[in-house]
Formats: structure tokens, sequence, C-alpha cells
């Protein structure tokens, strides 16, 4: 019988990111982990109690929230699609301190996409938006105090869901995962004017020039964030994820150290890589789905000098019993995950794959789950917070409503929890008796 044992929490790269320990400074905050050094968050929140404070977003957007230095930045849509914003609020005070404006248009989406998808990321001086018009993509840098420094076009995006695709920053590069639609999903035929267009692109964070561009194989469009690795050397490799492959790059040049070619048998269909990749030890984490409830998971031993990537487990469900759209997390050597539609949470051995335990929650899911102080922290798409213990057995602690839906993953900064919701952003945090 296993016993309800809260799981060894990693220690979170931060030796992979230039913002401070208290910075939640990208999508899924340091290295992408979802993984908080925070300690303080109230297990139990509502309104009065838990809830610093909410402040009315203006616009649409699925876009999660990230703070650097004390400032909130996410991204957000005019309802008629004509604007696409970038908002920075004082990350104590909710207070919003100025907005960025870049003409857009509607565009077809899928009905659970929005034309503000895209999370920001920031380095502590200057904070970078992918902004999408409709037709074309755009990668913009801003100071802390809302100046445009570069903008970077990066050409027409093409996709059956629209963009969503986030930047992410490390040791003075911007990486922006570029990955589009190559193929037509109902006819299968190939896209005109795409070729090409399907690749990893690095920038200089200060100037913004064009530092490399490694071209990828196109499918579906994709929307994982790149993520980096400690090589066993004191080395670091970008980790990239899409329908094709799973490839190690050298983020200073670009090369490949390595790839794995996913498999897809003869009468399957490739599915979609929406959420990022994780890591333990020296395996790498994928993951992949499809709106008819399909979901796979495989653990790949990255490659090296000399040695070549080995698949280590492969699961599928058609059951919807694995992650797609929200991100897992890596907790001591247990993978944590939850699915879409079905609303099942699992726990799972690292190593093997083999599980150990699943549980249905109430409710869809799109936001990914962050770990705090040794609990699992769930938002489902109807505002419900889930909290649960990151242990062997499943546990709830609490459900916390917010009162309206939660599609953005939540960010966690100097003892508070921000909560994007489809209406107003939620600082969640220790408030007077």
């Amino acid at each position: 019988m296993r016993h309800p044992l809260v799981l060894a929490v990693p220690t979170v790269l931060l030796g992979l990111t230039v913002a401070t320990a208290a910075d939640w400074p990208r999508f899924r905050g340091p290295n992408g982990t979802g993984v908080a050094t925070d300690t303080t968050i109230p297990v139990q929140f509502k309104e009065g109690e838990g809830i610093v404070w909410k402040v009315a977003l203006p616009g649409v957007g699925n876009s999660s929230p990230i703070v650097s230095k004390g400032k909130l930045f996410v991204q957000s849509a005019s309802k008629d699609g004509g604007q696409r914003l970038l908002l920075c609020l004082d990350a104590a005070s909710g207070t919003t301190l100025w907005t960025q404006n870049v003409p857009g248009s509607k565009a077809r989406t899928h009905p659970l996409n929005t034309l503000a998808s895209s999370t920001p990321a920031a380095d502590g001086e200057r904070v970078y938006a992918l902004f999408w018009d409709g037709t074309t993509t755009a990668l913009i840098a801003y100071d802390h105090q809302g100046n445009r420094l570069w903008q970077q076009d990066l050409g027409p995006f093409q996709s059956e869901h629209g963009y969503g695709a986030s930047p992410v920053v490390y040791d003075g590069r911007v990486y922006v995962n570029n990955d589009q639609d190559r193929v037509n999903a109902k006819t299968g035929e190939e896209i005109p004017g795409s070729a090409h267009a399907t690749a990893l692109l690095a920038f200089d964070a200060t100037s913004g020039k064009p530092l490399w561009r490694a071209e990828r194989k196109g499918h579906r469009a994709c929307y994982s964030s790149p993520v980096m690795r400690e090589t066993p050397d004191g080395g670091k490799e970008l980790i990239v994820v899409s329908t094709t492959a799973l490839t190690g790059y050298n983020p200073v040049t670009g090369a490949v150290n390595w790839n794995w070619d996913w498999p897809w048998p003869e009468g399957t269909e490739p599915l979609r890589t929406v959420g990022s990749p994780v890591l333990w030890k020296d395996v790498v984490f994928a993951y992949g789905g499809n709106g008819g409830g399909n979901s796979r998971i495989v653990a790949v031993r990255a490659g090296g000098p000399g040695t070549a990537p080995k698949l280590v487990w492969d699961k599928s469900s058609s059951r919807g019993g694995f992650s797609y759209v929200p991100c897992m997390l890596v907790v001591g050597n247990r993978l944590m995950t939850v699915h879409d539609k079905t609303g099942i949470a699992g726990c799972f051995d690292a190593a093997t794959g083999h599980e150990v335990w699943t549980a249905r929650l109430n409710g869809e899911f799109r936001s990914s789950p962050v770990l705090i102080d040794g609990k699992v922290y769930m938002p489902s798409e109807a505002g419900d917070v889930y909290v649960f213990p990151a242990a062997d057995t499943y546990r709830q602690l609490a459900r916390n409503r917010l009162g309206e839906g939660v599609r953005a993953s939540p960010a966690v900064a100097d003892g508070r929890l921000y909560v994007r919701g489809t209406e107003h952003l939620f600082c969640i945090g220790q408030t007077a008796k």
C-alpha cells in the first residue's frame, strides 16, 4: 500500500535564467518548469480572504501573466479584433502602468483559441511579445517603461487553429519556435506558400538582430515553448518539440546536437504538441493530442556527442488519460498530468511511465498546473482551482471557485499567485484577517 508521502521537489534550474528568483519571466516560469519557490500562497481562498486584488482586463485573450522586477505583463486583444495589446501592471497593486497597442484584424481561430494567446517573456530589462495581426507575426521588444526598442517581422503565419506560440529568452538571446501548418488537416495536401516557414529562430535580445535560423519540418502548427537543458559537460542545449520531431540545439549557433523523429505508424494521426516539454534527469518528456481525446506521452533520453537519443517509454490513450493542452509537472521522480476534456489528473513514475494514481476532477482543463510548496494548484476551465499534495496518493485539499473561466496558466512571484480569468486578473496571497 502506498503511503501519502509528499514527493521531494527538485531545485529549479535558476542558473538558466537571468531573472531574479522572485520573477516568473516566461510561460510557466523559470525554464518552463511550472515550479515556484514561494511557500506562503494560501491553499484556500475566496473574495475577501486570500484574494489580494482583482482587476478587470480589457479585451480577450489566453495569454498567461509573467512577472519581472515587480511588474506584471500580459497580452490581450480588443473584442472587435482591431487591436493587440501588451499590458503592464504593478504586480503589488494591480494598477495598470502602461498599455501598448498593435493594429490587427479579425482572423479565424479555434473556438478555444484567441487573437492573444501568446505569453510574453522578460529578462529584467526588456519584455518580448509576439503579435499575430491575423496574417503576419511580429516579435517586438519594449523596455519596462513601455518604450518600443525593436521589432522583427516574422512573415505570414498559417494554421487552422490560429496563433499561440510564446517566446523565451536565455543568455541574451530570444528564441521563437515558429511552427506552422504544412498540411491541410482535412485534405492532407500541402498548403501553398508555407514551405520553409517552419523554423526555430534566434535573435539578439538587445538589438533584435537575427542570429540564426534552424529549419524544421512542419506538419501541424504546434505551440510548445523551448526549454533549456544543462548537458553533462556543463554546457546548455535548447530543447524544441513539435508534431514532427524532438530536437536538441546548440543555443549559440543553432546546430543540431541530436534529433528524435516522432514515429507515427501508418493509419494513425500525428498529434499536435501544445504543451511544452519538461525535463527529468537526462530525459525529455514530450506529449501531444487532438480534439478527439487521443493523447500520447514519450520519454526520450537526450542524445549527446556520439550518442543517439533513445526512447525510454511511450504511452498512448484514446480515452483522455494524459495531458494535451495543459503542460505537465515533474515532481521528484513523478510526472503529474491532467487531460483537457476528461478532467482526469494523473501521477506517473517518471522512469517507467507506470501509473501511480489517477483521479477524475470535475470539468475541463486548458490551464497548466503549478507546484507551490509541495502542492499542485490546478485551475479548471470553469474557474475552480484544485489544490492537492504532490504525493503518491490523491487527496483534495481545496477547490477554490473564482467565479469565471480560466484558460491561461498561472504565474507565481513574490508570495503571490496570479490567475488570469476570462474577465479579470486575480492576485492571490496572504491577506489580513
